[in-house]
């Protein structure tokens, strides 16, 4: 079975900076398409960021300039470098992976900013 395994979520203060994981099968991190999505307490899932195969990226306004997505080509993993934190980004926050007819979810990462 697919498996995609989120790491690197934690408590950090406002302003401060985390990195996320999340490790893919190859077969899955070469053709998919990439994303990152988080759910607040009381809120709606929504889109983070996304990357291609090709490197074609996309961000959610709330975190466009703040937040980094990549691909770790070596160790077929995504990443998110998120810095500049905000209470507001307080959330889990899943990964996923989708192509076609195919999609698959994490089980997700705790996110929590706060003083």
């Amino acid at each position: 079975q697919v498996q995609l395994v989120e790491s690197g979520g934690g408590l950090v203060q406002p302003g401060g900076s985390l990195r996320l994981a999340c490790r893919t099968p190859t077969h899955i991190f070469t053709f998919y398409i990439m994303g990152w999505y988080r759910q607040a307490p009381g809120k709606q899932r929504e889109l983070v960021a996304t990357i291609t195969s090709n490197a074609e990226r996309t961000y959610a306004d709330s975190v466009k300039g703040r937040f980094t997505i990549s691909r770790d080509v070596a160790k077929s993993t995504v990443l998110l470098q998120m810095s500049s934190l905000v209470v507001e980004d307080t959330a889990v926050y899943y990964c996923n992976a989708r192509a076609g007819d195919l999609e698959y979810w994490g089980r997700g990462t705790q996110v929590a900013v706060s003083s």
